[in-house]
């Protein structure tokens, strides 16, 4: 259930990754290795926050496959 704050839906990282069809701790390795570029949003108790557009850059990120042997 997305929090919603002055009209924006905000998700947390657990349904973020989920949206995604990844687990939250491949969607915190991307984050800590820079795979994903997304802006560091937090709630009030200090948990990080994903908008739509977040989670679609994530898909992005998901769908995308590297060759491995290069």
């Amino acid at each position: 259930m997305p929090l919603v704050s002055s009209g924006v839906s905000y998700f947390r990282t657990t349904e973020a990754a989920h949206s995604v069809g990844i687990s939250r701790s491949t969607l915190l390795r991307w984050l800590s290795q820079r795979r994903v570029e997304l802006p560091e949003r937090r709630d009030r108790n200090g948990w990080r926050v994903f908008t739509r557009e977040d989670i679609d850059v994530l898909r992005d990120a998901a769908e995308h496959i590297e060759d491995a042997n290069v």
